[in-house]
């Protein structure tokens, strides 16, 4: 019975001699230069993989400054848009106070009548001119091609002579800021006549590249 449990333990007993075997089958002889150039390589590979990673991480953070700019910069203007949105029933008002005295009686104003005029007209000036100074600028678009991202057609009127969908009459001036619409500018837009031609159409330049923002 002991030398049953003798054998036993020694064939579950790992033989040394046998491991190292299996170690050299597993990882072969490399001479020092061999190894080293595998060495090598591995770093290489390393080397290559951080600098990927480093200049993917280094333009995700050029992509996020130039976000946070862009947004800091757009919450900046556009801060004042409701504001200035208030602002322009005012400036309608001091446009609607001048245009109510005739021509003729305008230059015929003297004394309180003519210092009225002149200070609504001023005053209209120095409004537009500091809402234009935060970014707020005045559309009136007589003569040019009717677009509907910054106009709003109220009617139309036949005529023959004028181009084709062009605004013919401003009823109401419009406002933006930036390229954001505050206000879009209220027309009457021409029907009947011949093609519109803008400016590049004219010289048969190309208007890719031509900033249309207004």
């Amino acid at each position: 019975m002991s030398e049953d449990i003798r054998e036993n333990e020694a064939a579950e007993t790992p033989n040394p001699a046998e491991e190292v075997a299996e170690e050299k089958e597993e990882k072969p002889y490399l001479n020092p230069l061999e190894a080293a150039e595998l060495r090598i390589a591995e770093l290489e590979k390393e080397h290559s993989e951080m600098k990927d990673q480093l200049l993917r991480t280094v333009a995700e953070m050029e992509n996020l400054r130039r976000r946070t700019e862009k947004e800091i910069r757009d919450a900046k203007q556009f801060s004042v848009a409701s504001f200035a949105r208030d602002m322009l029933g005012v400036a309608d008002n001091l446009r609607r106070g001048q245009e109510a005295i005739s021509d003729e009686d305008r230059v015929g104003a003297e004394g309180a009548l003519k210092a009225l005029l002149d200070g609504t007209a001023m005053t209209e000036r120095e409004m537009l001119k500091t809402l234009e100074k935060h970014g707020v600028k005045k559309l009136n678009p007589q003569g040019e091609k009717f677009d509907p991202n910054y106009h709003q057609a109220m009617f139309e009127v036949p005529n023959p002579d004028v181009p084709n969908n062009s605004v013919i009459q401003v009823v109401q001036a419009g406002y933006v800021i930036g390229t954001r619409v505050l206000r879009p500018a209220m027309v009457g837009v021409a029907k009947g006549g011949p093609k519109f031609v803008t400016p590049t159409e004219e010289t048969g330049e190309s208007s890719e590249g031509i900033d249309k923002s207004v």
